[in-house]
Order: C-alpha cells, then sequence, then structure tokens
C-alpha cells in the first residue's frame, strides 16, 4: 500500500481506468495528468485494459489518442470488434508500417525501425499530439523504444522528454512495456508516477490464471497485494482483493433455524446469523443434506440463500432432494434459493470471492453453502493461501450478517479420521457426522463438538436420511466409541431409530 496519503481536502478528481475492478483498488482511479507504466510479459492483457482507459476518455467526449509502435490499426480493430467495441472516437497514431505501406502517395506516418533515428520517431509522436491535443495517451510499447536507443541513458532521456512533454500539456499517459529486457527496468518505475504489473500464470492442470499488482502509485493509497483477473468480452474482469474491514455492516443477531426441530435443539436454539458452521465427516454421511436444509430454510422463509457446489451438478442436487422430500424444486423456481456449479480449474479464488460478494450484496443472500471445501482447495495454488483466503471470506460473510455452511470430507468411512486441511479454529461451530454399526447395520451420528456464540448439547444424537427428509434422534446416552466407529452399547434397549433400508441413503 501507498505510504503517501492524500489530503482529502485538496484531492483533485480521479480520472476512472476504464475497468470499475482497477478504480475500485485504487480508491477511485488515476490522477489525471501523469504518467503511468502498465507492465507485462506479452498475453496478459495490456492491450485490452489500455483500450478500456482510451473508450473511458471517448465516452465522455474526451480527446484520445493510442500510439502503437508494435501494433497495425487493423489488429487494434480486430481486439476492439472481439469486444463489441468500437474505435471510432480513439484517433489510433501507427508507427509500424502494414504490408502496404509501399504506397508512394502514403503520407509519412509509417514508423521504418531500421531507417529512422530515434529523434525523428520522437518528434513525429510529438507533431501527432500536439495536432489532435489529446487528454488521453496509450503508448504502446516501450520494448521498440528502447530498441531504437541503443543505450540505457539515450533510452531514459527520451521516456523522460516524453513524460515533460506530456506533463506540459496536461495529458495522461499510460506507456505499455511487454517486459522483453533481460533487466527489470526499474530507471523507468522511478520515472512513472505509478506502475501496474499484469502476470499470467501457468498451472499444472485447468485454465490459466491471470492477476496483476499495483507496485507503485504516488500520492494515492491502493490496496495492495495480488488481484485476480479474466479476459472476456468487454474487456479485463478484475476482481479486486477482499478485505473484510472494508466491508462493515449492521445486522440483528438471531437464530438461522435449519427446519429440524431436534437439530436446532442440539445447536442450543440454532445457528446465529453472522457465523458460520463446518460440516465435518466422511463422504456420503450426510454433510451435503444438511447443509442443504438450511439453505431450503432459508428460502422458504423468504430469505435468500446461495449454493455453491464444487463437487456435483444440479441434477445430482435435485435428485438427492427429492428422495428426502426437501422440497428444493420450487424455492429454485422461485429465485429464492440460486445454485452455481463451480469448476475449480477453470475459476480463481478471486473471481469465487466476487461471485460470492455479489450473491451478498446484490441478491441479497442470507446463507451461503460452499459445498465442498475440498473442492475448493484444488482451486488454490497452495494450501496456506486457502487458510488467508478463506479468513477474509469468512469474516467478510460475518460482518453481512450471513450464515455460512462450510462442507469438508474427511479421509476414510470409519475409524480415525483423517482431514484434509484444518479450518476448524476459523469456524463458530463444528457439527460432526460419522458413520457407526450397530448389529451389522451402518447409522450415522452427529454432535456439536464446538459453537462459540452460546450454549448447546454435547450429546450424540443419531440421524437419519430418507423420503420424510431428515430425522434426529434422541440422544445416546448408554453408547460410547461411536466417534471410533466401534461403539459398545451398555443399557438395557438401545435408542436407536427405525431405519427403512430401502430409502435410508
Amino acid at each position: 500500500m501507498s505510504a503517501v496519503e492524500p489530503d482529502d481536502t485538496d484531492d483533485p478528481p480521479r480520472l476512472s481506468t476504464g475497468s470499475a475492478g482497477l478504480d475500485d483498488i485504487l480508491g477511485g482511479g488515476l490522477d489525471a495528468n501523469r504518467m503511468y507504466l502498465y507492465e507485462g510479459r506479452p498475453g496478459t492483457g495490456k492491450t485490452t485494459i489500455a483500450l478500456q482507459f482510451l473508450m473511458e476518455g471517448a465516452r465522455r467526449g474526451e480527446r484520445v489518442l493510442y500510439i502503437t509502435l508494435s501494433e497495425t490499426r487493423q489488429e487494434l480493430r480486430l481486439v476492439a470488434n472481439r469486444h463489441g467495441w468500437s474505435l471510432d472516437g480513439v484517433d489510433v497514431f501507427e508507427l509500424v508500417p502494414p504490408e502496404t505501406s509501399l504506397d508512394p502517395d502514403r503520407e509519412l506516418t509509417v514508423f521504418h525501425p531500421a531507417e529512422m533515428e530515434l529523434n525523428e520517431t520522437t518528434k513525429l509522436v510529438f507533431d501527432k499530439v500536439a495536432e489532435t491535443n489529446p487528454s488521453r495517451v496509450v503508448f504502446d510499447s516501450l520494448s521498440e523504444l528502447r530498441l531504437l536507443a541503443q543505450s540505457p541513458l539515450r533510452y531514459r532521456r527520451q521516456v523522460l522528454a516524453l513524460k515533460h512533454f506530456f506533463t506540459r500539456r496536461q495529458c495522461t499517459v499510460i506507456l505499455l512495456d511487454d517486459l522483453t529486457s533481460q533487466d527489470n527496468d526499474l530507471q523507468l518505475h522511478s520515472i512513472s508516477h505509478g506502475v501496474v504489473l499484469l502476470e499470467q500464470l501457468a498451472i499444472d492442470y485447468g485454465a490459466e490464471r491471470r492477476r496483476l499488482r499495483v507496485v507503485k502509485m504516488r500520492g494515492i493509497k491502493f490496496r495492495g497485494g495480488h488481484h485476480d483477473f479474466t479476459i472476456e468480452k468487454g474487456g479485463l474482469a478484475i476482481y479486486p482483493r477482499l478485505v473484510a474491514a472494508e466491508h462493515q455492516k449492521s445486522f440483528v443477531g438471531t437464530f438461522a433455524l435449519s427446519g429440524i426441530p431436534e437439530l436446532d435443539q442440539l445447536l442450543g436454539g440454532g445457528l446465529e446469523f453472522g457465523t458460520n458452521v463446518l460440516l465435518l465427516g466422511a463422504a456420503g454421511v450426510g454433510k451435503s443434506s444438511l447443509a442443504l436444509a438450511y439453505a431450503i430454510a432459508s428460502a422458504k422463509r423468504g430469505e435468500p440463500a446461495a449454493f455453491f457446489a464444487f463437487d456435483e451438478g444440479r441434477g445430482t442436487l435435485e435428485a438427492r432432494a427429492k428422495s428426502l422430500g426437501l422440497g428444493l424444486e420450487p424455492v429454485l423456481a422461485s429465485g429464492l434459493l440460486t445454485f452455481q456449479q463451480i469448476d475449480p480449474a477453470e475459476l480463481s479464488p478471486g473471481e469465487f470471492a466476487a461471485t460470492v460478494r455479489h450473491s451478498v450484496e446484490v441478491d441479497g443472500a442470507r446463507v451461503v453453502v460452499i459445498d465442498s471445501l475440498n473442492g475448493y482447495l484444488n482451486a488454490m495454488p497452495d494450501e496456506r493461501f486457502l487458510i488467508l483466503q478463506m479468513h477474509e471470506l469468512l469474516s467478510y460473510l460475518g460482518q453481512q450478517g450471513v450464515l455460512t455452511a462450510l462442507v469438508l470430507a474427511q479421509n476414510g468411512l470409519v475409524g480415525p479420521m483423517d482431514t484434509p486441511i484444518d479450518l476448524s479454529y476459523l469456524s463458530d461451530a463444528v457439527l460432526m457426522l460419522r458413520y457407526f454399526e450397530v448389529s451389522g447395520t451402518v447409522r450415522r451420528a452427529l454432535s456439536v463438538v464446538k459453537k462459540r456464540s452460546g450454549s448447546h448439547e454435547h450429546t450424540i444424537r443419531e440421524f437419519l436420511l430418507g423420503p420424510d427428509g431428515i430425522t434426529v434422534g434422541r440422544p445416546l446416552p448408554n453408547f460410547s466409541g461411536i466417534f471410533t466407529g466401534t461403539p459398545r452399547y451398555d443399557g438395557d434397549n438401545a435408542p436407536l431409530m427405525v431405519v427403512d433400508e430401502h430409502h435410508d441413503r
């Protein structure tokens, strides 16, 4: 984050970058009449975001200019057309000769790198700017200028000359650099008012990931760190890194009921809005069904809910809900419950956080289900990042008064369980689900092992999944060793529920 924070009393208006995400990162946009640097390897999206900057100016009625030494006018128009844009309001000054540039009647606006000196090139730029008098300029790119200069000293002098020229003309300039030089050009960083780095990362499986970072921005307080982005039709979609402290909201901490009275009783009255619960257990034990029950109960109360599924499709979820009689289809049809299937190989963590924020801030979701954290973990390049991102996401959801249900599958079915990642310390409540065996049949049990807010039962209860829904039975006081998978019963009559073998699943 920038060490210098401007005085709000005389802070001049900012210029929009043309990207709502980048404007948010910069706290409103760029300072006018300054020179900025966008740098990144080829393919990171520099041309696209530069065009967004110019088109925003054109939309506001400003005169804008794109000076290109690396791409032709036709190539730029093709980029614009594929984004659904028109360059009618953008002046393009082409300094790269197209194949048809041998026309002797063509005006001298074509730059032949091997035939023209650097000072002549700079003069052409100055003359064009003086002719059009733009308020926004993009210079693409510095790599060609660096080759012409042939020495670091001459190159730096030319960049300084460009800076002073544009500053005197009340012009905001963005320089593009594709980082093709072997050394990091820190001198260029010192000359520029601000530097934005765009990166493209290749992961072992799935689509490439793109992210940006504001390296410096003089006099502007910005959000530091890496921010995920994607290149879509319409430009760069930038997802600012979530900072929970920036999203405070007052709410009433009432109970979010599950629609299962015995479960709410086990939880001491229910789970409070503004908290989160971790549903922990083996595969197939009923974690997703319990989480879904909370989402459906919320929708039936008229409070929107969102279900994010990493592990299964909508058809599978609907089939399970129908077999349990949970009434999923009506609330999906009403729009009060939204279902989104997430592909961790294609969706970056920053984009997922932005999707969750949209569900809360735009759709008004009061209950959010993430099923499961195992799938979310696969979207992260490192386990440490999952914990940090999940901490911010849970803090944000808590401050918005949302009940968050997290599903985490443990390795194994019975006996000792192995958890792929420990998030229990981030959770306000932990509901543990287990299989156990009695007289040759497999049963299910659940217990609240942690609840920060309020009291709860410390008993272990059996539960069933059947055509009548989710049924939670009485406490099992005479059993021991249930969570180990090998229980021992010391009483006279086992208080177990009757199982319908055709429907229990």
